[in-house]
């Protein structure tokens, strides 16, 4: 290492090795501004480090000179390749003459704590490069030589991250032309931290307790404070909701360790601690008038350096005898056009919503909560995201198709949602203000809350004065509705939504989705881990209010209750010791499950049977995804055991999803089956080989592919011919009305939708349904 880069000593030839983080740094502390002092460790460094890995590997060992050409829309291959390069950087050893120059000169600082920031010069004239500050996260590490090693490694490897070899090709970039250097600083406990966000239209603040981490992570709203640029007078300020601060090691009363997961900065739990603010506290604003004014007159005086627009976080610094006001990142401005989407992707479920990002760069690490009332921007979600999507106002996923799990739980909880957005996680940062479309499939970038009501106004108009979103409503059963023969049911999981719902013009829950409802009262365990841990009366005893709830409200309409049908893949926070083919597309699922372990099978017919014993004949058994007669003939037998049949409004149902049933049915109506309901998600992927989260593919090849549709066809026909009812609770219907025309002429029983789509299938079946009475007048006519 030939020498460290101070911030008070970087010149302009310096800027490709120091990176633009460390270079606008230091041309404002060099004007005078007040700046957390620092070093950087060079790009050099990292190229040395590249070059002197000890590995046979030749995908390792090509390292820095690979230009890293891969496939990237094979996930697979991306993940290997991300997780072997980041392995090899981990494991490998800094020199320890480099780490004991870093580790004295942090000694001058008499600090615990120090933060690694990545800074970054990419030579390329690549447009979009300005939204590359979320790619790479900053690393917090004690002042000693181990940790020191661990968070250079750490943060050099981010850039061989899948999500950053992902946007290095997209972008265009090759290994050669990424220059990431490091700059170190010290951390101090802070009064408060925020950010000061200028453009020419005004300027907004945001302020917290403590370091600034909680902002960066979502975990507290900021005080936020609009400022009239030319006076500096506070227009308008508004309280934030916080919690929880941030400190340096044990010096805030009542500290307590915490991890953060799924941030945009990685700590060192040794390095800080989160404590939580008294009551009293969380109702005061974190600035004083006077730090306030400190701020407006320091933005004041950036104006004549940076220009009108520009974004610079500052903190409080708290010292034994003062604080004292610094500024640790200065941002160039950023091109923000607001009349011009910046992601598309796939309009999930309906809606526009403003609100802030909350950004999950991995999807494996569910946060415990959100802040209520965010958009949540994540790679993908699975089921057991439901509790947190509760709580936000939209979600936009990188992945996923229209019959997705984030698309179908966002329609169901009625948030608006994009999915199939493709590098949503390293586009937006976590606090972004953005304009969620769910009816286009788009997303706009807004320069912050608006300050005055008609700005709010001109945000909703940008979309709304071409596209007009429409009012959806849910009438309840009135006169002026027309009269129809075909059954209108509706999907649920959510108690929460069962007031709303049941004064639907609906006949009953077509699709009670059992594994979604019972994520509500499993508290993060597998069913499994409750039976094996003796506490199965209380499980039965919580699942059978359930699905009663259920029943009492739909009473006497039918509630046809879909037994679980779970992967492991689909809910990979709730651990099942017994599934051993946890990396399978299919997984063993349905209801092959129930005869590797039928113990949680035999539960959900004991909570039927409760259910029964308490009055109420609606509820319905429907098996999912069934492959074999012989498994239908293991389930019915169970039922019957269960005591279920004996009640003769009881009805045996299973799922036409898998194709095999489309030669099987006339076997599976002998062995006991009354009545078929048509899944079309899974039907659509087996037939056509479409994985549901792969939003590219379904674009192209849905449920209106001509060979769905003939599947759909003939297993109506075949139902009609066996005597039994068939219905369709796919997401077809609801994603594409207009096959519902078809539908009705093929002679389907019953077609259950999610909530929002009732009032447009109600309206499309009675259209359907005249269309085909005004057809045979005219052919008795003539």
């Amino acid at each position: 290492m030939d020498k460290l880069y101070w911030l008070d000593q970087i010149k302009l030839q310096d800027r490709s090795k120091v990176g633009d983080k460390a270079f606008y740094l230091s041309k404002i502390i060099q004007r005078g501004y007040p700046v957390v002092p620092g070093f950087v460790v060079s790009a050099e460094i990292l190229r040395q480090f590249l070059e002197n890995l000890n590995s046979s590997e030749s995908l390792v060992a090509d390292l820095p000179h690979s230009s890293l050409h891969l496939d990237v829309t094979n996930w697979r291959q991306l993940q290997q390749v991300a997780s072997r390069l980041r392995q090899e950087i981990l494991t490998a050893t800094v020199p320890q003459q480099w780490v004991s120059n870093i580790f004295q000169a942090a000694r001058e600082w008499q600090t615990g704590c120090l933060i690694l920031r990545p800074t970054l010069a990419v030579s390329t004239t690549t447009p979009g490069m300005k939204n590359i500050s979320g790619l790479l996260e900053s690393v917090f590490c004690q002042c000693e030589p181990e940790a020191i090693a661990s968070a250079l490694k750490r943060t050099w490897s981010q850039i061989f991250r899948a999500r950053s070899l992902l946007y290095w090709q997209h972008s265009g970039i090759n290994l050669q032309q990424i220059n990431l250097a490091i700059l170190v600083q010290p951390v101090e406990n802070a009064i408060a931290s925020g950010l000061l966000t200028a453009d020419p239209s005004g300027w907004e603040i945001e302020a917290t307790w403590g370091l600034g981490i909680a902002i960066a992570l979502g975990e507290v709203q900021p005080d936020v404070y609009y400022i009239q640029p030319e006076t500096g007078v506070v227009l308008e300020q508004q309280l934030g909701n916080k919690m929880l601060a941030y400190s340096v090691d044990n010096a805030a009363p009542g500290a307590f360790s915490q991890p953060v997961a799924n941030s945009v900065l990685t700590t060192n739990h040794t390095c800080l601690t989160t404590y939580l603010l008294q009551e009293a506290q969380q109702k005061q604003y974190a600035l004083q008038e006077e730090y306030l004014q400190q701020i407006i007159a320091l933005g004041t005086q950036l104006v004549s350096e940076l220009g009108k627009t520009f974004t610079i976080k500052w903190t409080i610094a708290q010292q034994p005898t003062s604080s004292k006001l610094y500024i640790t990142q200065v941002s160039p401005s950023q091109s923000v056009i607001p009349h011009l989407h910046f992601i598309r992707g796939l309009g999930a479920a309906g809606g526009r919503v403003v609100a802030n990002a909350v950004v999950i760069i991995n999807s494996q690490q569910k946060p415990e909560q959100l802040p209520k009332g965010v958009i949540l921007v994540v790679p993908t979600v699975t089921p057991d995201w439901l509790p947190l999507l509760q709580q936000v106002a939209g979600v936009i996923t990188e992945q996923g198709g229209l019959t997705s799990h984030a698309a179908i739980l966002a329609r169901e909880l009625s948030i608006a949602a994009v999915v199939n957005a493709t590098s949503a996680t390293t586009l937006i940062q976590t606090g972004e203000r953005l304009l969620l479309d769910g009816d286009r499939g788009e997303v706009y970038r807004i320069k912050g809350d608006s300050k005055e009501e008609m700005d709010k106004g001109k945000e909703e108009n940008l979309l709304s004065s071409h596209h007009p979103s429409p009012k959806v409503s849910h009438p309840a059963v009135t006169s002026h509705l027309p009269m129809i023969a075909t059954q209108l049911l509706v999907n649920l999981s959510q108690s929460t939504l069962i007031e709303q719902v049941q004064s639907l013009p609906v006949d009953g829950v077509g699709l009670l989705r059992s594994e979604l409802m019972v994520l509500n009262i499993l508290s993060g365990q597998h069913p499994n881990s409750w039976i094996l841990g003796g506490r199965q009366a209380e499980l039965l005893e919580l699942w059978s209010d359930q699905i009663m709830q259920f029943a009492r409200a739909f009473a006497p309409r039918p509630v046809f209750y879909r037994s679980l049908d779970w992967r492991s893949h689909d809910l990979p926070s709730l651990s099942d010791n017994l599934e051993s083919s946890p990396q399978s597309m299919l997984g063993e699922r349905g209801t092959f499950s129930y005869l590797r372990n039928p113990a949680v099978f035999e539960l959900e017919l004991q909570a039927l049977a409760s259910v029964q014993q308490a009055g109420y004949t609606n509820v319905n058994l429907l098996l999912p995804f069934v492959r074999t007669v012989e498994e239908f003939i293991f389930c019915r037998r169970k039922v019957e055991q269960a005591f279920l049949t004996e009640v003769s409004e009881f009805q045996l149902w299973m799922m036409a999803e898998v194709p095999s049933v489309l030669f099987l049915l006339p076997e599976y109506v002998k062995a006991g089956a009354a009545g078929i309901s048509i899944g079309t998600n899974d039907l659509t992927q087996l037939l056509l080989g479409v994985d549901r989260e792969q939003g590219q593919l379904a674009k192209v090849f849905n449920e209106r592919h001509p060979a769905v549709m003939k599947a759909i066809a003939q297993l109506i026909q075949m139902a009609e011919s066996a005597g039994i009812p068939c219905s369709i609770c796919g997401q077809a219907p609801a994603l594409y009305p207009e096959i519902i025309d078809q539908l009705v002429e093929w002679g389907i029983t019953s077609i259950s939708v999610e909530p929002e789509a009732v009032e447009r299938t109600y309206q499309a079946i009675a259209r359907a349904e005249q269309r085909l009475i005004l057809a045979a007048a005219r052919r008795k006519l003539h």
